[in-house]
């Protein structure tokens, strides 16, 4: 993920992308909406590692994809180091719809990590008309210690 993200090597894409189709297939007959960067970050890392996963996942499935669909709004501060309340609030209202939405969306992302940014796309799709959203992902981030360590039951373990 991390080559395809930060270092350009677009060709990953293709194996994730087979890996998605193993794993989630989106249906026949859905359109792809890579979730899309800022202005600076796109500037900075010169591609949307989004947009290059939607692209090889349309082509092994001859899905669309509908890159325009939705747009940021405004700038966001990298999600890396916060936590889901914060990376919520973050991303609150940071996308908006750039025209109708496409027939059956799909939002297509590298990582799905708390859902704050699939929700808040999804939210701009519902409200310019989208009847239902999907979203696929090629990777789950791990939940933080504390996360995991308060989902753990208490007291002593069972005999």
């Amino acid at each position: 993920m991390h080559l395809l993200k930060y270092q350009g090597w677009w060709r990953v894409s293709d194996v994730m992308a087979d890996t998605i189709r193993r794993f989630a297939p989106p249906p026949a007959g859905s359109t792809l909406v890579p979730i899309p960067l800022g202005a600076t970050r796109l500037r900075t890392r010169g591609y949307n590692q989004s947009a290059v996963l939607a692209d090889a996942l349309g082509r092994l499935l001859g899905l669309p994809v509908a890159h325009r669909a939705i747009r940021r709004r405004r700038e966001t501060t990298t999600q890396t180091a916060l936590t889901p309340e914060e990376r919520r609030a973050n991303l609150a209202g940071a996308f908006e719809p750039a025209g109708a939405p496409p027939a059956n969306p799909v939002l297509v992302d590298d990582v799905f990590t708390t859902g704050a940014t699939l929700a808040e796309a999804a939210l701009a799709l519902l409200g310019a008309g989208a009847g239902a959203v999907s979203a696929v992902t090629f990777a789950r981030a791990q939940r933080p210690l504390a996360d995991a360590a308060a989902a753990l039951p208490s007291g002593p373990p069972p005999l």
